[in-house]
């Protein structure tokens, strides 16, 4: 943990600890000072506003997911002011933009996921513009499916089961068609048969025999959001609430004193990593607030992961100890596999962290 933010993570951690009887049964009540939603989220979502683009060529997945967060804190504060500007961000990357050259363009989960921040306009907008333009990444995604249903795309590495889902989940959330539902409902069902292990959690890759922390946040927050738009009644949203609660129990043995998951779940030499524990704080913060967990069970663990994470927050808005960009270890040692994740470069501001931050803000708001 960064030395110089743990004080701040221990105060807000003992004010947890002292909490009203009252105010600890629903865990989400209250919040030390500076602490709570409005203010986190608020200040996160204004930082992005102004902040430049971090890929090099294109608007790379991890501004996608920031851009859709900043949306949805947006419509649920209310806040007609930071939606505008949002929106506004974007003109130059609609076609014939200044920065179109920006559009991924790429046939590849990376590049299609940037379809919902339109489709996330144009559920505040209504502007049919926004709609036609974020399915069309969205149709494109299953233009040539393959026997069995699934994506072209599909290529069974665990960040899809957020990148590869959230889209068509926006899409069935834009429009009420049912088929992007069903399509999102058997690719993940398809990853989770394929994927997760007997522990409940998920290799980086079938290849790749660890438990990488931004891995496997991807999958965590992917079932959540999935699970909040399937309906009671769909034929798969039994299994993958089966999976999703199998996943939050492992989380709850490995998150640290401090609240936190490391770089490594199940390696406690590795460092606390907050892309990761953001994730994880989004996937528990909702599924308690939907009675999908025990809350008595996982609700002080919720709570205590949305203040540890925001206890990395700087002075400039910038969230630190983010794991930077990490393909998977193609090490044939195990031994060097181990050494390529322990030694994985700290970055600071990168949105891979600043996006989960926003997601659970929004949790807890909702």
């Amino acid at each position: 943990m960064n030395p110089v933010l743990k004080p701040a993570i221990l105060a807000a951690l003992l004010c947890a600890a002292i909490l009203p009887a009252a105010a600890q049964q629903d865990y989400f009540s209250s919040f030390p000072p500076g602490d709570s939603p409005q203010e986190i989220g608020k200040r996160v979502a204004e930082h992005f506003v102004s902040s430049p683009h971090q890929g090099n060529k294109t608007i790379e997945y991890s501004e996608d997911g920031t851009w859709y967060g900043a949306l949805t804190f947006a419509a649920l504060t209310h806040d007609d002011a930071l939606r505008d500007e949002l929106i506004q961000r974007f003109q130059p990357l609609m076609p014939g933009g200044a920065e179109a050259d920006r559009i991924p363009r790429r046939d590849h989960v990376d590049d299609m996921i940037f379809g919902i921040v339109p489709l996330q306009i144009y559920m505040a907008t209504r502007d049919k513009k926004y709609l036609d333009y974020g399915l069309s990444f969205a149709d494109r995604q299953w233009e040539n499916p393959l026997p069995d249903g699934l994506s072209h795309q599909t290529r069974f590495w665990i960040d899809d089961m957020y990148m590869l889902t959230i889209l068509q989940l926006e899409a069935y959330r834009a429009t009420g068609d049912r088929k992007y539902l069903d399509r999102d409902a058997h690719e993940m069902v398809a990853y989770l048969d394929k994927l997760q292990q007997p522990n409940g959690l998920f290799y980086h890759a079938p290849d790749v025999p660890f438990f990488w922390g931004r891995g496997d946040g991807w999958v965590a927050a992917g079932m959540a959001e999935m699970l909040s738009s399937l309906p009671a009644d769909h034929p798969q949203r039994a299994r993958i609430l089966e999976g999703y609660r199998l996943m939050m129990a492992a989380l709850l043995k490995y998150q640290t004193t401090d609240g936190m998951w490391r770089q490594l779940i199940d390696h406690a030499e590795a460092w606390e990593e907050t892309s990761s524990s953001g994730m994880f704080a989004f996937a528990l913060i909702t599924g308690v607030k939907n009675g999908w967990l025990d809350a008595a069970t996982y609700g002080p663990a919720a709570r205590r992961a949305w203040i540890a994470v925001t206890g990395f927050i700087d002075q400039n808005d910038n969230v630190t100890s983010i794991c930077e960009g990490t393909n998977k270890c193609e090490a044939t040692n195990k031994n060097d596999c181990l050494q390529y994740y322990l030694e994985r470069h700290r970055r600071t501001g990168d949105f891979h962290a600043q996006e989960t931050i926003l997601w659970s803000a929004s949790a807890l708001l909702r």
